[in-house]
């Protein structure tokens, strides 16, 4: 368990622009900062930070939060886990006791996993260094692909042992049981005997974007035809291969930098070019690509580079997965290598100048590589040359920017010797049928035979039943969080019928209107936040807003930061620019705070009386009915009271 001052270090130090920043790209807006949510696809930014607040909020799908809270949503960390994370990236000690071996097999499954694969990486990779075996085969190996030893260990490149079962010996020792190592699929049981899985292969970890290693890719360095050359780790509670890029975690802040991403095949391709200083590289690590995979390399830029080999087979087979990053509204460029080479081989082979000259010169764009591609296996065929276009009117029917789209039906009629009109006729009738079935509506016959079950009429009545002052309570809380220190001015009669100045701030005016009129939120977090603030009123100490962001109560840091975050900030450039100068909410304090006290005091005298009618109206006792009528009268005269002042508020 992590102390409590380390906690409060860890808040205090924590920079919430540079915890996002790791993970997204972020521009400058006003005071906050603004970019592409990473908990939901979008093209247009929503996603909002607060350096001053230190806090997050996505405008798009509601995600809020501080530091913390990004890391256990992005990284899908417990508290504890996202504590460390932070901790290690500010360099702050954490003082933990480590794990018995009863309390691994007790540590939740997930971490777990992690703890087990950062373990199966130190020991490969000290297997590699350390051992006979390991410097003969494997660090030899890499010395041959041209790999330095800075490389070697950046990457963190291991090897395993040619025997049964070295890697599960080792681990079965430091406490790790049997059902937690075949999960991970580093061991393998085969006639109820255990054995390593990686055995007599070199091996490559696969990082998440913080850096924690999800599972591993092997190769096999004998000439064994029986077993695949490649093996990589199965799907687990911490690996899902369809949303991992190899190499990412190295290659982020230089795909930001350069706003550009080179896509390979493998993970030799990317660390050879990482080693000539091409360093915005990944690999989809020889899977087919995904849209989850597209929409992590489109966090942090809009451009992929694709670096094929010479041969024409695997870039068709690669024509799906473009044509998804099309339809993701990116830009996508190929580069093909001679023949005979690839990236790893041309990055090898050719000093790094040149290596960056001939990608640099040789990336066409998408649409017209593909054209010409396709283009030279008509042979004037004019079904195929038909086939061709619909092929390319696919393509650029994925295209969702208007104008992206008619320039490349320019360029490609051009080389297609086609109408554009017939070309366009084309891409729009593609897109029309794509739309339709996305939507997937339902026929004529399925609309007229639907009906609403019985459960959604009953809570659509429950619904419109009663009188809600949920908008009216957290409207207040939200005053009492961004200006409870501020003072605000009243005038009344001193003992001698003078009047008279006194100052109020904020969190104790409104404190003492809920507490004097006994008032009681029907939001329970609403209610847990005034409370603090009254015990702090009580005790005579002040609170900040921030400790509400870094609340212990999930839910209560969630209000907090979805109230105090507002998508909108008008800039004073524009103000003085224009010269128009707009009255914004903090220069009057007081007549909200006041007109927002009384409406919510004259909601819950609406429910008080909504609530008295709805006991008359099944009472039968007469002693009963007269006291509702009276109650029901004094709750309309004070109503009458409190109206005709939020009026008097509105309008003055």
């Amino acid at each position: 368990m992590i102390k409590p001052d380390t906690i409060d270090k860890i808040f205090e130090s924590a920079r919430i622009e540079e915890v996002v920043g790791d993970f997204v790209t972020l521009k400058k807006r006003g005071v906050n900062m603004l970019g592409l949510c990473p908990f939901h696809n979008e093209k247009t930014p929503s996603f909002t930070v607060s350096p001053a607040k230190g806090i997050f909020k996505c405008f798009g799908c509601g995600k809020g939060g501080n530091a913390v809270n990004f890391i256990m949503d992005h990284e899908h960390f417990s508290y504890p886990e996202a504590l460390k994370y932070l901790a290690n990236k500010y360099s702050i000690e954490v003082e933990e006791e480590k794990p018995s071996a009863e309390q691994q097999e007790a540590l939740d499954e997930k971490e777990s996993l992690f703890n087990l694969t950062a373990f199966a990486q130190k020991h490969f990779e000290e297997t590699l260094h350390n051992t006979e075996e390991g410097k003969a085969i494997g660090l030899s190996y890499f010395k041959e692909r041209g790999f330095t030893t800075e490389t070697i260990k950046k990457f963190g490149l291991g090897y395993s042992l040619n025997t049964w079962d070295d890697f599960t010996s080792k681990a079965l020792k430091h406490g790790y049981n049997k059902e937690l190592l075949e999960k991970s699929s580093l061991v393998r049981t085969k006639d109820h005997e255990t054995y390593d899985a990686f055995r007599a292969r070199v091996t490559f970890p696969i990082h998440n974007l913080s850096g924690r290693v999800l599972g591993f890719g092997a190769r096999i360095l004998t000439q064994d035809k029986k077993k695949p050359k490649y093996i990589n780790t199965a799907e687990s509670d911490i690996y899902h291969k369809s949303k991992v890029l190899y190499g990412l975690y190295f290659a982020k802040s230089a795909i930001v930098k350069e706003d550009n991403c080179n896509l390979t095949e493998g993970y030799t391709d990317v660390i050879s070019l990482h080693q000539v200083g091409i360093e915005n590289v990944i690999a989809s690590s020889g899977t087919s690509l995904t849209v989850e995979q597209i929409k992590l390399i489109r966090r942090y830029t809009t451009n992929i580079t694709l670096l094929f080999d010479g041969d024409p087979a695997g870039i068709k087979a690669a024509f799906r997965g473009i044509d998804m990053i099309l339809e993701e509204g990116m830009n996508v460029r190929i580069v093909l290598f001679p023949d005979g080479e690839d990236p790893d081989s041309y990055a090898r082979n050719y000093r790094p100048a040149e290596v960056k000259e001939f990608i640099e010169k040789n990336a066409h764009d998408f649409i017209t590589f593909k054209t010409n591609l396709l283009l030279e296996e008509t042979e004037n065929d004019p079904i195929k040359k038909a086939a061709l276009i619909k092929e390319i009117a696919l393509s650029i029917s994925q295209i969702p920017e208007p104008i992206a789209r008619t320039l490349y039906v320019q360029k490609s009629s051009e080389l297609l010797q086609i109408d554009e009109k017939l070309l366009m006729a084309e891409i729009n009738k593609q897109r029309k049928e794509r739309f339709r079935k996305k939507a997937g509506e339902p026929s004529a016959k399925d609309e007229q035979s639907w009906q609403p079950e019985e459960t959604e009429i009953t809570s659509q009545k429950q619904l419109e039943k009663g009188i809600h002052v949920d908008k009216q309570e957290r409207e207040l809380i939200r005053l009492l969080l961004l200006y409870h220190d501020q003072e605000i001015l009243f005038l009344a009669d001193n003992e001698e019928g003078q009047p008279q100045e006194y100052r109020y701030r904020i969190d104790e005016y409104i404190v003492d209107e809920i507490l004097d009129d006994e008032i009681t939120f029907d939001n329970k977090y609403c209610q847990q936040i005034f409370n603090e603030f009254a015990n702090a009123r009580n005790e005579e100490r002040k609170l900040n807003v921030q400790q509400f962001f870094h609340h212990q109560e999930p839910a209560v840091s969630s209000m907090a930061i979805d109230l105090t975050s507002s998508q909108y900030l008008l800039s004073e450039q524009w103000e003085h620019k224009h010269g128009i100068f707009v009255k914004k909410e903090e220069d009057d304090t007081k007549k909200i705070v006041t007109e927002v006290l009384y409406a919510l005091k004259l909601k819950k005298l609406e429910k008080k009386i909504y609530e008295n009618k709805e006991l008359l109206h099944d009472e039968k006792d007469d002693d009963k009915i007269i006291s509702h009528l009276e109650n029901l009268r004094q709750l309309e005269s004070i109503k009458t009271l409190i109206a005709k002042e939020l009026s008097r508020i509105v309008t003055q």
